[in-house]
């Protein structure tokens, strides 16, 4: 377990606690997921961006990211339905701790 996840449990939530008179600890914030995104404009014209785009974050995140594909068609940008460009990934657990 991270350090940070450690301070957490042991000095932040119960101050959380304290101070907001929660019943449950259920109720006191707590991190669930960290979403990481990247978008590639450049994709549109040049395919291998992106390749290099999940290479860093790769690296960046420490698991592959998934690729993102366009939502609609918007002629102005020269982007058609369903073209790769981004990616993203999503940590939970002891990546997200460690990654934070």
């Amino acid at each position: 377990m991270s350090r940070l996840a450690e301070r957490y449990k042991a000095e932040v939530a119960p101050t959380l606690m304290r101070e907001f008179q929660y019943s449950s600890q259920m109720l006191a914030p707590r991190l669930i997921k960290i979403t990481v995104n990247m978008g590639v404009g450049e994709a549109v014209a040049n395919p291998q961006a992106l390749d290099h785009a999940v290479t860093d974050m790769t690296k960046i995140v420490g698991q592959k990211p998934v690729i993102t594909r366009a939502k609609k068609s918007i002629a102005t940008y020269k982007l058609r339905q369903g073209m790769a460009i981004g990616c993203m990934a999503t940590l939970r657990r002891q990546r997200m701790w460690n990654f934070l």
